[in-house]
């Protein structure tokens, strides 16, 4: 590991994704490459018990428009405890979608394909919602991902300046190709995007072992907020305990 930093803290983001009613991992999104890992309840519950000061609950079957977890969601979000903050991704798309996902009570929304495919709904909600919506930017390359990943949904800088003009606050960034490799996070896309915006940037995709959760600390600075751990924790790769020490929290 590298030497203790002295970076400002990052927030980490345990991930709890749910398909099927079970918590799950997939590789670089795609359906068909879940592994199960049990009842979401317990895996929400377990990184709370570690220290998680958020969780980024993800429902798959939603995201790739096959149903919805949304019993399921809203149990994880009540059995959670309250110092615990949610933020929930996947099939939140129109105004139906989006007031069940507020009425489960987490406190952030993640758009994703609306805000690429009806870019004028995402800027109403946005501006009615501010800080409690967050915007995906699922890349490969510099091509952003929608439907679960399974179709382009246009360039990524272009989709980012009209978001910017739109007052987005935040923005959740994965690069498809490392989401559940563990193959490190890609610094660069990262810092490609915080050189065009002013606002915080998660990371999410690629996080393996603990140097690299340093390595996304030294990008605090420039304007990474948090970051998403998802498969190296559930392959036990390292303690959210260890990681939660290592990103200063």
């Amino acid at each position: 590991m590298t030497e203790f930093n002295t970076a400002p803290a990052l927030t980490l983001l345990p991930a709890v994704d749910v398909a099927d009613g079970k918590a799950v991992r997939l590789t670089q999104g795609e359906a068909g490459t879940e592994t199960s890992y049990g009842d979401p309840v317990e895996a929400a519950d377990l990184w709370a018990s570690q220290g998680a000061e958020w969780i980024h609950l993800v429902d798959l079957d939603a995201a790739f428009g096959r149903g919805s977890n949304h019993a399921v969601i809203k149990k994880v979000v009540k059995n959670t405890p309250r110092k615990v903050n949610i933020e929930l991704s996947g099939g939140i798309r129109d105004d139906a979608s989006l007031e069940a996902a507020l009425s489960t009570g987490v406190k952030r929304i993640n758009l994703g394909t609306a805000a690429l495919e009806n870019p004028e709904w995402a800027a109403h909600v946005i501006a009615e919602f501010g800080d409690a919506i967050a915007v995906g930017l699922d890349v490969r390359g510099t091509t952003l991902a929608a439907r679960g990943w399974t179709k382009d949904g246009g360039d990524l800088w272009s989709v980012l300046q009209r978001l910017e003009d739109a007052g987005c606050a935040r923005y959740v960034v994965t690069d498809v190709t490392k989401d559940g490799t563990l193959q490190g996070p890609n610094l660069e896309l990262l810092r490609q995007v915080m050189e065009r915006t002013p606002r915080p940037v998660i990371a999410s995709g690629g996080v393996s072992d603990l140097d690299d959760i340093a390595a996304l600390r030294q990008l605090v600075p420039l304007g990474l907020e948090g970051a998403i751990v998802g498969k190296g924790l559930y392959a036990r790769a390292f303690t959210l305990a260890a990681a939660l020490d290592v990103a200063g929290r």
